[in-house]
């Protein structure tokens, strides 16, 4: 932990940016599993992975640091809870796609909850990466969008909300560690999974690749994106989110032998060039501060 805190948040986003970047890969991966046992059984494991990084990190403090997060924890965790649920559920009822461009709305979520709740100005390079970025997200899957599956649409936008709740909640409260409010999320998260299926029992084939979502994909990239919130603007994070986005067909390509279209490595060209636009600014505003 007390490593992670020397490391810049910006870094430690983007790292949790490129552990979420798989979850289409993994989602696709899986061979009978029904999207209740996928919630339930990576949600199992996530639980576990949380839960582990803070008896390591607090010990005999453990509970402590679970009532210390309060309120805002509890609640941004069962929010979150119905996030991961929210996108589990519009996997499987739209098409990745639809999931993904979606899903990066939480840009403009952050931006607006931001600046509403936090006061945080949005700058006009703030805006402009905004706009450059999602102009990226458009070229990369805007002619891929069905106009179908509705239902599917409109639950897919529950992860950027809740997203930008659990954002909003860690700028309040800089000075209370929030990962246990993922240890809430994944609890939340493996109730409703396990509701919702008929059975839990699935092949050894899927309860692996469980855990490789819930330990790597969605444990490791949350426990780092929760700690570098901390010290990183609300419209900042947004940003370098959407590189989720642009390394998705990446690793779909290598491992999947999807080809790439041209026009979509051109999108994932300028919504890289947007994060490192914003990210150049973040170093201009630390060295004036």
């Amino acid at each position: 932990m007390n490593l992670m805190l020397k490391i810049p948040g910006p870094i430690l986003i983007f790292l949790g940016a490129c552990c979420l970047s798989f979850g289409g890969l993994i989602v696709k991966s899986f061979e009978g599993a029904t999207l209740w046992q996928i919630l339930f059984w990576r949600s199992v494991f996530f639980t576990i992975t949380v839960l582990t990084f803070l008896l390591f990190n607090y010990k005999l403090k453990f509970f402590r640091s679970i009532l210390r997060s309060g309120i805002p924890g509890l609640l941004g965790g069962i929010i979150l809870s119905f996030g991961y649920a929210g996108y589990v559920f519009a996997m499987y009822n739209t098409t990745v796609a639809n999931t993904n461009f979606i899903i990066q709305t939480q840009t403009i979520f952050l931006a607006i909850f931001g600046y509403l709740f936090l006061k945080e100005k949005i700058s006009k390079l703030t805006l402009s990466s905004i706009v450059l970025a999602f102009t990226g997200i458009i070229l990369m899957v805007g002619s891929s969008l069905s106009p179908g599956q509705m239902q599917g649409n409109i639950v897919a936008f529950i992860m950027p909300i809740s997203f930008a709740v659990l954002i909003l909640t860690i700028r309040k409260y800089p000075d209370i560690d929030m990962v246990p409010l993922q240890l809430v999320a994944g609890i939340g998260a493996m109730i409703i999974g396990y509701l919702l299926s008929p059975k839990i029992l699935i092949s050894y084939h899927d309860i692996f690749l469980g855990f490789i979502a819930g330990f790597f994909q969605i444990g490791f990239g949350f426990i780092l994106i929760t700690i570098g919130a901390r010290s990183t603007k609300s419209a900042l994070v947004g940003i370098i989110m959407l590189t989720e986005a642009v390394l998705g067909p990446l690793w779909a390509w290598v491992f999947l032998n999807e080809n790439i279209p041209l026009v979509v490595l051109v999108g994932g060209l300028i919504v890289i060039s947007a994060f490192l636009l914003q990210f150049v600014n973040f170093k201009v505003e630390k060295k004036l501060l």
